[in-house]
This record gives structure tokens, C-alpha cells and sequence, in this order.
């Protein structure tokens, strides 16, 4: 029998949040690590072509799914979301087959890595132009203030490096003009692709920027996911309730390169990645949920073994599936009809 390995004592404030949530949001955390580096893995293997990063979000993502209301909100994320993604209930298995791009994923395997989209799930899909799915976001938001739809709201999100783009500007200005039902989720991992903070924004402090488009905005520590689940819900509840927009800063830290197209090693040094690994929100997350006998550590461990399980079945049965047909390249363009799913 494993025991507890010694941890100081943690000021602990759930929010609400069950026992069981809180696992669920552990779970989250750790089927994001995993499949983020099976990801790179058919990379390095040549199976699949590209994949994204996200390690050192999870717990922002986490928390902020746990947040999200299933069957009424609405989310509108960038390629860095996995963990979102995952929490909202989008399945390992799909994610897997969005990587190999096969026939039976959501776009048919038409669309790049990590877009996905759930009608099913109020997931939108997404465009990698940075910032170009803001004003979509807003389009929705504006879409459920237009036809008068309470209890509603918009979850969208973004990193450091889109809130120097135009779109970013222009959607928060009208969302704010218009009181739209919206939450934008700034994931704030230092990094614009190879730009640091100090080489792309004379304010570091994104939330700061909210107070001059006349909205509030808050900053949370994006490596707690239970802090970024009490940001983020208590700003969606202020857009479902018809208060307006709100602007939250997730403060977070970006640990593998941008992509696997990537060598972070050009313009940062292992020392300074390092560095941050302390605050590793995974096993930092996985040791207070020990520590406040949430879980023991055999629980920990098999919760692991779990998630490495489906993981491996979610990859080979992905794998075996079909390409798209090369006759189907024109299907999806359009769709009949003109009624919006929102």
C-alpha cells in the first residue's frame, strides 16, 4: 500500500465544488497532458502531421469547463484548447480522430488538428488565424441578446498574442458597447508564439485593458483550476444574467514549444522552462486533492492507469478508422437551409 507522500498545509476553497467535480476536473487535466503528448508522439512517429501544445493550461481550462453550462452556453476557443474541449465533453476518440483526420470526425476529417466542433456540445469551430474566432464569438453573443434568450452566454477564448490583433479589439468594443452575454478568457502564457510579453505589450496585465472599453476585468492564477472555475463562473453568471461582458486574465505558462513545427529553444532557454515546472499544474492539483483527502494516492494512480487506457484504445481505434474519400472534398461547403444552430 502507497502512502500520502508529506504536503504542507493548503488553504482549501472549493467554491462549491464537489468531491466529484473536483476529481472530474483532475481527470480533465490529466486526459489533456496525455493526449497532448501522444499528439507530439505520432508526430515524432510520422503518423499524423501537426499537433499543438497546451501543457501548462490545463488548469485554467479545466476550471473554466467545470464553469461552462452544458446544453445552453456556447464556446468559441482557439487551437490551444484542449483541455476545454475535453471538459465540455468533447471524447478522446474524437480528439483522436480530428488528429488523423479521418472520414468519421466531426469535419470529416477536413479540418486542422485540434478544430473541433460539437453542435451537439455548443462547441463552434474555429479558424487558426489568431483572434479571426472573436468576432464570431460576438456574432453569437449578439444572436442570443437579439432574440432575448436569458441564461445564455458566450464562453470565448484566446492567447497573449491575439490581444494585439484587431479583431481582439474591435469585439471586445462592441460586446461592451452592446452589453453583450459574453466571457472573454484571456489564457495569458507569456508567449506569442517566440514573442515575449515585454516585446509585444507596453501593459503585461491584460485584464487592465478592460476598464477602457467600459467593462470589468479580473486576473486569476490560470494554475489553479479551482480559482479559474470561481473567475470564470462568476463572470458567466453576470452575462447570463444580462450584466454585460466581462474580460478575465488567465495568468498561465506555456511549457512545450508552440507546435511540433516548433523549436522553443531558438528564443528561451530549458533553464527558465525549468523554473516554471514548480508550478506545474497537474501534480501541483493532484497533490491538494491528496492532501485534503479528496483522493489517496492509490486512487491517484489509478485514475492515471485509467486515463492512459482509453487513451491507447482512443488511438488505435482512431487509427483504423477511414480517410475521407477524395470525391467528398466539396461536401460540407454549404449547408441547406439558412437557420443558425444557436
Amino acid at each position: 500500500m502507497m502512502t500520502a507522500p508529506k504536503v504542507s498545509p493548503i488553504a482549501f476553497e472549493r467554491h462549491g465544488l464537489s468531491d466529484e467535480q473536483l476529481v472530474a476536473m483532475l481527470r480533465t487535466m490529466l486526459m489533456q497532458r496525455t493526449l497532448e503528448n501522444r499528439g507530439f508522439q505520432l508526430n515524432r512517429q510520422g503518423k499524423i502531421p501537426f499537433a499543438s501544445a497546451s501543457e501548462g493550461h490545463e488548469g485554467v481550462q479545466a476550471g473554466a469547463a467545470m464553469a461552462f453550462a452544458r446544453g445552453k452556453d456556447i464556446l468559441v476557443p482557439y487551437y490551444r484548447d484542449l483541455g476545454l474541449a475535453l471538459g465540455i465533453g468533447v471524447t478522446p476518440y474524437e480528439v483522436l480522430l480530428s488528429l488523423f483526420a479521418r472520414a468519421a470526425d466531426h469535419s470529416g476529417g477536413r479540418q486542422f488538428p485540434h478544430h473541433y466542433a460539437s453542435r451537439r456540445l455548443g462547441l463552434q469551430t474555429i479558424s487558426s488565424v489568431i483572434a479571426a474566432q472573436l468576432p464570431h464569438a460576438v456574432g453569437a453573443a449578439y444572436a442570443l441578446q437579439y432574440r432575448g434568450e436569458r441564461g445564455r452566454a458566450v464562453l470565448t477564448t484566446f492567447g497573449d498574442g491575439a490581444t494585439s490583433e484587431g479583431e481582439w479589439h474591435e469585439s471586445i468594443n462592441f460586446a461592451a458597447v452592446h452589453e453583450l452575454p459574453i466571457v472573454f478568457l484571456c489564457e495569458n502564457n507569456e508567449w506569442a508564439i517566440s514573442t515575449p510579453l515585454d516585446k509585444q505589450m507596453g501593459q503585461p496585465d491584460v485584464h487592465r485593458r478592460a476598464e477602457g472599453y467600459g467593462l470589468p476585468g479580473s486576473v486569476v492564477d490560470g494554475m489553479d483550476p479551482i480559482a479559474c472555475y470561481a473567475a470564470v463562473g462568476e463572470a458567466l453568471a453576470r452575462a447570463r444574467g444580462g450584466d454585460g461582458p466581462s474580460l478575465v486574465e488567465a495568468k498561465c505558462y506555456r511549457f512545450l514549444a508552440h507546435t511540433t513545427d516548433d523549436d522553443d529553444r531558438s528564443y528561451r532557454s530549458r533553464d527558465e522552462v525549468e523554473r516554471r515546472r514548480k508550478d506545474d499544474p497537474v501534480p501541483c492539483f493532484e497533490r491538494l486533492l491528496i492532501a485534503q483527502s479528496v483522493l489517496t494516492v492509490d486512487d491517484a494512480e489509478a485514475l492515471k492507469r485509467a486515463v492512459l487506457e482509453e487513451a491507447n484504445d482512443a488511438t488505435d481505434r482512431a487509427e483504423a478508422m477511414a480517410y475521407p474519400a477524395a470525391r467528398d472534398l466539396y461536401e460540407r461547403v454549404y449547408v441547406d437551409g439558412f437557420e443558425a444552430w444557436i
